[in-house]
């Protein structure tokens, strides 16, 4: 006779599986020698693709992610052969659409590439990297474009309206090393900056601390601010006269000067700021520019910021070679000063 509970006749044991979906089980993942050493956030931002950040910081807390069975913290480093546990995690909708559509794969033009790192010439109007409203920047293309790469990571940053040289390491260790180069001022990073006015050959070297702010509406902004500053970052820049062209009043066009400018310290706009705080805007900077010029500036043919991340010097991480990366104007600046 079948036992009756609650009005219901029970299913049999193997119904009863074939109904009941089976709970999600955990994951475990072996590190690989190119994320040896890595922070375990960031691993597992790249093993958890669409996952918000929000939730795998979660899941690191409450001691579901674990390493060799131990628990463990944000700033965990991983070593080689570690075995990781993942726990199930949840993807929502919007996320698993972005998933699902990725950024479109795009190779950009290389000055220097090898199996430890490239160096590619960045168009403006590109981000490095998706947030803040982008959706997807020059690292996700790439890494698009070249899914059999285990290892592709931004070395440093450039601003989205700047173009020039942007160094990617294709190994850990030459990230490390490079990211040691650029915190220790052991590279040379110059720009060509098209300024307003003329520029006074003895004015070379600004030394004025940067302070970070957000305006009202979230936007990052940055301004000069005084050694006192608490929250005030030494901010060393070197400005050198390339070139010089005079007023165009036939277009309401001023004087106008091309510096290459040699940071010492990397802030976020610090050459735009320590410019314009000079009284020398960059030309088409809409941040921190001057926005009337700006608009007779669009009308000549400059349709974007005239900031150009022109030579890169470093060691390389494997040889040891000193090296140095040129990337020439690109056509849209070099049509707008050609006699510069």
């Amino acid at each position: 006779m079948k036992q009756i509970i609650g009005g219901k006749t029970p299913q049999p044991p193997a119904l009863q599986a074939a109904v009941a979906p089976a709970a999600p089980a955990a994951r475990f993942i072996e590190v690989d020698a190119e994320s040896e050493g890595q922070r375990l956030d960031n691993f597992l931002m790249r093993q958890l693709k669409g996952v918000p950040k929000t939730h795998v910081y979660r899941i690191i807390r409450s001691g579901e992610v674990r390493i060799n069975k131990g628990r463990v913290s944000a700033d965990t480093r991983v070593h080689s052969g570690d075995q990781v546990r993942l726990p199930p995690v949840r993807v929502s909708e919007k996320m698993a659409e972005k998933a699902a559509h990725p950024a479109p794969a795009r190779e950009f033009p290389a000055l220097l590439e090898d199996e430890h790192l490239m160096a590619i010439d960045k168009p403006a109007g590109v981000a490095v990297h998706g947030g803040s409203g982008v959706s997807f920047g020059v690292i996700e293309q790439l890494r698009q474009a070249r899914p059999q790469a285990k290892f592709l990571e931004l070395v440093h940053r450039l601003d989205r309206e700047t173009s020039g040289i942007l160094l990617v390491a294709k190994k850990r260790s030459a990230l490390t090393h490079l990211q040691d180069q650029f915190r220790e001022r052991e590279t040379g990073k110059t720009y060509l900056a098209l300024v307003s006015g003329s520029w006074p050959a003895n004015k070379k070297v600004i030394d004025t601390p940067l302070h970070k702010y957000l305006q009202p509406d979230g936007e990052r902004r940055v301004r000069v601010t005084t050694a006192d500053d608490p929250d005030g970052m030494r901010s060393i820049t070197l400005v050198k006269v390339r070139a010089t062209a005079p007023a165009q009043t036939a277009q309401g066009l001023p004087a106008m000067s091309l510096l290459e400018v040699t940071i010492k310290t990397g802030r976020t706009h610090q050459i735009r700021v320590h410019l314009a705080s000079s009284g020398y805007p960059i030309a088409g900077d809409d941040k921190y520019g001057d926005f009337e010029l700006n608009k007779r500036l669009q009308k000549a043919g400059l349709k974007r910021m005239f900031l150009h991340a022109w030579r890169l010097q470093f060691t390389h991480p494997a040889s040891g070679a000193r090296t140095e990366l040129h990337a020439e104007l690109p056509p849209e600046l070099a049509a707008f000063a050609p006699s510069l």
